[in-house]
């Protein structure tokens, strides 16, 4: 049995579950897709972990009493101190998400014909690396492919791959190296400390500049103390600033590991990169001090950092997300292994086997579980990673996911036991789950809006 949670319940907010018939009736009027639902109309919501966390009384009280300034302002201080003491970084530019950083960032340095290697990358940073005329390329290990395989640091990039990629290629047309921690992509899968120095110093072989996509890095850091050698008595806050020390620069949604219902970070080294980021922010969010957000915002990050790095934290965030996946694998439930950071990845291929990836095996299961216990989860597979022929013809994702996040500190243990004994119930009637068609998607993040009908 688990630890118990390191905080007690001071504000509850009720919930409702709707009949399955009612359920039924949502999810085909939203053509299957749960990204189209109310929240009135879900019980559990696993949709994403992004700016869904609980905040706390301290991150409150900061947000009643800071100012509202358009510049200047005590939130930015407080944030300022709070990205220097725990990611050690001396300049940054605050915007209202993590996809604004990567606009931003791929703005100033993607032309025409670049290339973006990533371990993985994830819809946000891939929408937006394609909409500058890049091209990302996914240099992961292999084992991230391996749903069912055990390994520590699944989620590592292939430095051979990474070196063979830049000879092949030319670091002239990479304009910047990316590692994604914890990699989202493939299962929530971390990165070890080895593999970020590696993948640093292949970057400044070839005077690349090297950025992390931290939106995960206190869950990474976790991961990293709890199975890498050496690091097993280094404290949190000291592995996260090894961490970021070996990059040039980072993209960062405060909205996982901020404890932020909003706001995101691009910090840079570069002075003259970080020049012109702070101008074209001042274009497309706002004054550099505030960056697209109330000023309460900024100061629910700077707390939240303090307590997304906080050990006790950590450790009942990991267990928790590990009590649902041990669930779910004891029953015989096929999930990617071992359990991520903040999610549970249910492989569909596995899962659905007589539906085959072009009738979206892993968006069927998602539209599923809503109507079984009115819990959403989202599919990560052929809808969001797939790709389209020129025919029109859909060219299936290398992995065939459902990701059922869990918000942080707003679950309990019930709840968990509620979507495990869901998904079982599932997965022992799953034969008489059928395809999808794809009736309608958007060219980039299309799975946000696509539309689909029963097979």
């Amino acid at each position: 049995m688990p630890e118990p949670e390191p905080f007690r319940i001071k504000m509850i907010e009720p919930l409702t579950l709707l009949s399955r018939e009612e359920r039924l009736k949502r999810i085909r009027s939203v053509g299957y897709n749960v990204f189209k639902l109310r929240a009135r109309d879900v019980y559990i919501d696993m949709l994403t972990d992004s700016g869904t966390s609980a905040m706390s009384d301290l991150q409150w009280a900061k947000m009643l009493t800071t100012e509202q300034a358009y510049a200047g302002s005590t939130s930015f201080e407080l944030l300022e101190e709070s990205v220097a003491d725990i990611l050690g970084f001396p300049q940054f530019l605050p915007v209202h998400q993590g996809r604004a950083a990567e606009n931003i960032l791929f703005s100033l340095t993607v032309r025409d014909g670049d290339f973006v290697p990533n371990n993985m990358h994830f819809d946000t940073t891939y929408a937006n690396v394609k909409h500058k005329g890049g091209t990302p390329v996914n240099l992961v290990v292999d084992e991230a492919y391996r749903p069912g395989q055990e390994g520590d640091f699944k989620g590592n990039m292939d430095i051979s791959k990474l070196r063979d990629f830049i000879d092949e290629t030319g670091s002239e047309k990479i304009p910047v190296i990316m590692l994604t921690v914890t990699n989202n992509t493939a299962g929530g899968q971390p990165v070890s400390m080895e593999n970020i120095r590696e993948v640093s110093e292949v970057a400044k072989e070839h005077d690349i500049p090297f950025f992390l996509d931290a939106c995960r890095f206190a869950e990474n850091s976790y991961f990293i103390k709890s199975r890498e050698k050496g690091y097993e008595n280094v404290p949190i806050r000291d592995i996260v600033r090894e961490m970021f020390s070996y990059a040039d620069g980072f993209t960062f949604s405060a909205k996982k590991d901020g404890l932020a219902n909003i706001g995101g970070i691009l910090g840079v080294r570069d002075l003259e990169l970080h020049k012109k980021a702070v101008e074209l922010g001042i274009v497309i969010e706002g004054f550099p001090t505030y960056g697209g957000m109330a000023c309460r915002d900024l100061a629910a990050i700077a707390q939240g950092l303090r307590e997304a790095t906080d050990p006790e934290y950590l450790r009942y965030r990991h267990q928790q997300v590990k009590y649902l996946g041990d669930r779910l694998d004891d029953a015989g439930v096929p999930i990617s292994k071992p359990v991520g950071g903040h999610a549970v990845f249910v492989d569909g291929k596995e899962f659905l086997p007589h539906i085959p990836q072009v009738q979206f095996p892993a968006q069927a299961l998602t539209a599923e579980l809503y109507v079984e216990g009115g819990i959403r989860g989202v599919e990560l597979g052929t809808s969001a990673f797939g790709e389209t022929d020129e025919d029109g013809n859909v060219i299936p994702a290398t992995l065939e996911y459902m990701r059922m996040a869990i918000p942080r500190r707003v679950y309990t243990l019930t709840h968990l036991d509620y979507v495990a004994d869901t998904v079982i119930s599932l997965y022992h009637r799953r034969d008489d789950i059928k395809g999808l068609e794809r009736t309608y998607a958007p060219k980039l993040l299309g799975h946000f809006m696509s539309e689909f009908k029963p097979l």
